[in-house]
């Protein structure tokens, strides 16, 4: 029999963290879709009136949809991402039981093309590390367009950077000239690399690269495009080559480009609200290991001023500790 508690409060924050701390999380075992989404304890909270999460209301919180397709014998995960838009981490996240290398035949793989946009100003392009994404805005284009693209971003010893910037050049068939500290990390694995590399299929720049205001830092192509959903890079953002082709196409000199980092993100469609995690970077120094109140307090400014909250906690705990980067209903608002 479902137990519900319904308590009104004056601070909900507050409420929440005390209720976090009396319940800590503990370890269970993931559930399924259908589990999570019933209302095996639920929270019914009096939200405050405020100011609105999301910067533009001509946005809709999610885009996108979960699909599903059948892998044949040849197909690797990092095939059927790039046929299907999606980085290899992500596919990996979506679908743990399968073999990444030899999913085998007739093998139902997810597709996880379903997307809470960040919470950043809606305009240019965002890219969040965690979920090695790019959401990219058009100018000119109707205020509700977006696209996102599967991305690689640095590996840990080389972390792509975090702020605001823009575009300042572009180039087609560029030229790399590796940094002395690439060269001298290729020398130590017994790789020289050439003070010059020329444009072609040895260049990891790929066809296109943008130039971005942070010193050093690009948004390119690659040779290599089953690495995309990958850290793999020295810190540039690196796409599939038909993806950079478009950006590189439709993003004039002066767009904005914020890099956020957020492993956390709620959205809201047909008051059902929605959690969708992804794993931290090894990297981040921030602090975690509060994450009911992270969590709670980004579901509580996503929803204030939009009525009541019915929050299903066993369904929450889930999504958190799954992380696998699928937006999951949590709750709903009355």
């Amino acid at each position: 029999m479902f137990n519900f508690f319904y308590f009104f409060v004056s601070n909900p924050l507050l409420f929440f963290k005390k209720y976090c701390e009396e319940n800590p999380l503990q370890p269970k075992k993931p559930s399924s879709l259908e589990s999570q989404q019933k209302l095996l304890s639920t929270i019914l909270v009096a939200l405050i009136s405020g100011s609105s999460f999301c910067e533009s209301t001509d946005y809709p919180d999610m885009i996108g949809e979960i699909n599903q397709t059948t892998s044949v014998h040849a197909d690797t995960l990092s095939d059927l991402a790039r046929s299907f838009e999606q980085g290899y981490s992500e596919m990996k996240l979506a679908n743990p039981s399968v073999d990444p290398w030899l999913p085998g035949e007739g093998t139902e793989i997810i597709i996880p093309s379903l997307y809470i946009l960040p919470h950043a100003k809606k305009d240019g392009i965002i890219v969040n590390v965690s979920e090695m994404r790019m959401y990219y805005f058009p100018q000119g284009k109707n205020s509700a367009f977006v696209k996102t693209f599967p991305i690689s971003i640095g590996r840990i010893a080389w972390s792509t950077p975090e702020g605001e910037m823009k575009i300042i050049a572009k180039a087609l068939n560029p030229t790399w000239y590796p940094p002395e500290s690439i060269r001298e990390e290729h020398a130590d694995a017994g790789d020289i690399l050439p003070r010059i590399v020329p444009a072609g299929p040895e260049n990891p720049l790929g066809s296109h690269a943008i130039k971005l205001s942070a010193d050093g830092y690009l948004i390119h192509g690659t040779n290599r495009p089953y690495g995309i959903g990958m850290r793999v890079t020295h810190g540039c953002i690196r796409m599939y080559p038909k993806d950079v082709e478009e950006v590189f196409n439709t993003a004039p000199i002066g767009t904005r480009v914020e890099i956020v980092n957020q492993p956390y993100k709620v959205g809201v469609i047909d008051k059902k609200v929605y959690l969708e995690v992804h794993p931290i970077l090894e990297e981040d120094k921030r602090n975690f290991s509060d994450v009911y109140r992270i969590v709670t307090a980004l579901v509580l400014d996503r929803t204030k001023g939009m009525g009541s909250l019915q929050i299903n906690l066993t369904a929450l705990w889930s999504v958190v500790e799954r992380k696998d980067g699928v937006p999951s209903l949590i709750g709903s608002l009355l």
